[in-house]
Parts: structure tokens; sequence; C-alpha cells
């Protein structure tokens, strides 16, 4: 039963919805056939004119008869043009009711949507939830902060130590060199020999006997000298043999 009475009341409140509409068909249908009637007695008061016009000298009798006719006509046009404006201000009322209605229930649909999403939601909800997120927001810096700053199984470093084991093995790699080639590259040696100050005070000049890289590559010289004699002293044998040989 309660299906059946959902119908009806469907079916009528349906009904409502639909009366203005149908009220502005029924007047313009009816405006229209007043329209018509108007075309209608335009013509026919224009006709009489014209018959009055044609037996005003010659027929008297029908030429009052057409300006009665006439004047009837116009009668009747005077009352259908009352109608057709008052047919016309009815169907705007209406128009502009069914818009301010149909307007009025967008307006309430909207405000039951905006009922639904906001729930239970209050200002005092939302306050409460920015407050907790900036809360959270703030903890998870902290802790990330206190995870990047950790230097797991290391204590500090002094960077004199690392600068003092980098020259010591500068310096060894560079012995290295100068065993194996016999040679000291010039810069090297230039930059062992002790800083000139500024002004009239310098400091002694160490001996080059005392210098450790020369008492390196002394043994090295000493060898390298004993070869270049031997080098020349056979030049010199080949040279005489040479002059002998002409000789002969």
């Amino acid at each position: 039963m309660s299906g059946v009475w959902g119908w009806f009341g469907g079916a009528a409140a349906q009904k409502r919805k639909d009366s203005p509409k149908n009220a502005i068909l029924d007047l313009r249908t009816q405006l229209e056939m007043l329209q018509k009637r108007e075309l209608h007695l335009q013509r026919q008061i224009e006709e009489q004119d014209g018959i009055a016009r044609k037996n005003v000298t010659t027929n008297k009798t029908a030429a009052k008869a057409a300006l009665r006719r006439k004047k009837l006509n116009e009668h009747s046009l005077d009352q259908t043009l009352g109608q057709i404006g008052t047919l016309e201000q009815q169907i705007n009322a209406i128009e502009s009711a069914n818009i301010n209605r149909e307007t009025l229930a967008a307006m309430e649909r909207a405000a039951v949507a905006m009922k639904q999403i906001h729930g239970k939601l209050t200002p005092e909800k939302v306050d409460e939830a920015m407050a907790n997120l900036s809360e959270q927001n703030e903890l998870s810096n902290e802790i990330a902060e206190a995870m990047t700053s950790v230097n797991i199984g290391a204590g500090a470093i002094d960077e004199s130590d690392l600068d003092r084991e980098l020259e010591e093995l500068q310096q060894n790699e560079l012995d290295e060199k100068m065993l194996q080639t016999g040679t000291i590259p010039q810069h090297d040696a230039v930059n062992r020999l002790p800083a000139v100050a500024n002004g009239d005070r310098r400091p002694p000049r160490t001996p080059l006997s005392n210098n450790p890289a020369i008492a390196v590559l002394n043994p090295i010289l000493a060898v390298k000298g004993k070869a270049t004699a031997v080098a020349e002293d056979d030049e010199e044998e080949e040279l005489r043999k040479l002059q002998a040989e002409m000789a002969m």
C-alpha cells in the first residue's frame, strides 16, 4: 500500500510541478487565437472603410452601414488587444514566478548537499585537525634531524692529523722516485731549501752536505761520475787508434 500511496503522492507532486508549465502553454494557445482574431478584425475594418468610401456620394445608406460595421469591429479589436495585453502580462508573471520557484528549489537542494558534505564538520574540529597535523609535521622534522645528526661508530676526526699524514705519504712517494731514477726534480730541490726572510737579517744557509736530499744523491752521483769518466777514456782510446791508422 505504501508503494501505491507513494506513487499517487509522486504523481501529485509531479502534477504540481508541471502546473505552471501547463498554465503557460494554455495561455500561449489563447494568445495565439486572440492574435489571429486581431488580424481578422483589422482586415474587416479596412474592408468596411473601403465600402464606406466607395458609397459616400452614391449610396449614403450603404456607406453608413459600412461605417457602423467598422465601428463594431474597432470596438471588438480594442477588446481583443486588451485581452492580448492581459494574457502577455499573465504569461510573464507565471514565467517569472516559475523561475523564482525553480531557483529557490535549486538553492534548497544546494543547501542540503552542503549539509550532507559538511556532516558533523565544525570549525572547532577543523582547528583541532590542523593543530594535530602541525604537531605531527614538527615531530617528523625533529625525527629526521635527529637521524641525520648522529655519526654512528666514529668520533670527531682532527683535520690536522689528516694533513700531516698526507704530507708524509707525499714525501715517501717522492723519496722512492728519487731512489729509482737517481735524479731530483729542480722544483723539489728548491722547495726543500729554507725560505729567505724579508729584511736584512738572513738565516744561515744549510750546507749542501747536510741536506738530506743531497746526502741521498751523493752515492748515486759518484757512481754516475765514474761511469762518465770511463766513457771518456774509451773515446780517447778510439781517437788515438784512428789517428795511428791514418798516419800509416
